[in-house]
């Protein structure tokens, strides 16, 4: 699974393919070790996530993102009641 590291502005600083048994914990301490950083510095300047996350993220946060099943729910529940 690709683990990308995420800045506060939401930029990509790294990424990296690893086992999907490490997880996000394993994943956050590939990451500490390699900027060389302890928790509470880390913590403070980015945060690990699954590439998958990162790009569900930053699809949801572009104007006019529709959530089209959550409508498609309440036409069907519209014509349920009919």
């Amino acid at each position: 699974m690709k683990y990308v590291l995420v800045d506060n502005f939401d930029n990509v600083a790294g990424k990296k393919d690893l086992s999907d048994e490490i997880g996000i914990s394993g994943a956050r301490t590939y990451f500490k070790r390699v900027k060389q950083i302890d928790n509470k510095g880390f913590n403070k300047l980015w945060k690990v996530m699954t590439e998958l996350d990162y790009n569900s993220e930053k699809l949801q946060s572009y104007p006019g993102y529709i959530k089209w099943w959550v409508e498609e729910k309440a036409i069907t529940d519209e014509e349920l009641k009919i």
